[in-house]
């Protein structure tokens, strides 16, 4: 059946994630020096993350919903050097702010210009980017967040919602993104096809991987754009 709509996920897709949640982390730990120093003292971005993975098993939301999640994380540690813990709402805000200071791939903007004169696009993303701060919204005609959704990739339900809102059947609808169990994989079990963005030529080395086989494998977005 023809594609006619192109559903990308954002980190790693779109832009490398790894330098914008280091900066992000840099503003906030800078931020808390500043408004909360006992806990900066204590904590360091390193001993928060690990905290913050601990937070995960007590609450099935923070396991979809990474917003709640750290600012759980945040309000429990000011709380804990008796300072007030609606700061934690000034720091998410610091933290969201250079959480949305990407670098896009060269290629991004172009390719998305061209895409959209030939098919539908869309976003799906575990994430919590803001595309409108990061100006790519006019891009897509439909966007959904995991944190606000109410559930995460590889869950088929994101996937058809997706589908739904673009009155499409999964099967005429392309997801493409950089994780091959939560990308590709989770969008062929929905009735997807599943395109997986390989921008590094990474070969999988574990079994679990190699045993996906993706609908087209591309290095840039100018390769989906030739497929299609």
């Amino acid at each position: 059946m023809t594609i006619k709509a192109v559903l990308l996920d954002l980190d790693d897709t779109l832009w490398p994630v790894a330098p914008v949640i280091r900066n992000a982390e840099a503003a906030l730990q800078d931020w808390l020096q500043v408004h909360a120093p006992a806990v900066a003292k204590k904590y360091d971005m390193q001993t928060l993350r690990q905290h913050k993975d601990d937070l995960v098993a007590t609450n099935p939301r923070f396991r979809y919903d990474l917003w709640a999640l750290r600012h759980a994380l945040l309000s429990k540690v000011l709380a804990e050097h008796d300072e007030d813990v609606s700061k934690a709402d000034q720091a998410m805000a610091v933290f969201a702010h250079a959480r949305n200071q990407v670098t896009l791939y060269d290629d991004v903007v172009p390719a998305l210009e061209l895409l959209g004169g030939r098919v539908t696009l869309g976003t799906i993303s575990n994430g919590f980017a803001d595309l409108g701060a990061i100006g790519l919204a006019a891009h897509f005609q439909v966007s959904i967040a995991a944190h606000s959704f109410g559930c995460a990739k590889p869950d088929p339900r994101i996937f058809h919602a997706a589908c739904d809102a673009l009155q499409l059947l999964p099967e005429q609808v392309l997801y493409v993104g950089d994780d091959l169990l939560l990308d590709v994989q989770g969008a062929q079990q929905a009735g997807l096809r599943g395109g997986w963005m390989n921008r590094h030529g990474k070969i999988p080395d574990q079994p679990a991987l190699q045993q996906i086989r993706p609908d087209a494998e591309f290095r840039h977005l100018h390769d989906l754009t030739q497929w299609l």
